[in-house]
């Protein structure tokens, strides 16, 4: 999914990322189950995007984010949001993705 979010970085060196700056993140949220639902499902993707783009899409991350918002943190978060997320990827902008992977 995409979404359209701004934020700045709280980092421990200079950058220009310490500045207000805006990206359309590529977000792929990946769930699995050792069984489906009652619908066939492992997770319903309105269910996903509601959580993940209703509380990111069109927002500063450093306003609803307790952390400093690396796209690091960001697929972390968004993985402890979904119970059956086990990975996902976050790309900020084209050549830069971070993963997050829980351990199995």
């Amino acid at each position: 999914m995409e979404v359209s979010a701004s934020h700045s970085l709280n980092l421990s060196y200079r950058s220009k990322c310490e500045y207000l700056h805006g990206h359309n993140w590529i977000i792929t949220v990946y769930c699995k189950s050792a069984e489906l639902n009652a619908d066939g499902m492992v997770v319903d993707f309105s269910r996903i995007k509601e959580t993940v783009k209703g509380q990111l899409d069109h927002r500063n991350l450093n306003e609803v984010l307790p952390f400093n918002p690396t796209a690091e943190n960001i697929a972390r978060w968004i993985c402890e949001q979904i119970p059956t997320c086990f990975r996902v990827e976050v790309q900020e902008s084209e050549g830069n993705t971070a993963i997050y992977e829980k351990d199995q």
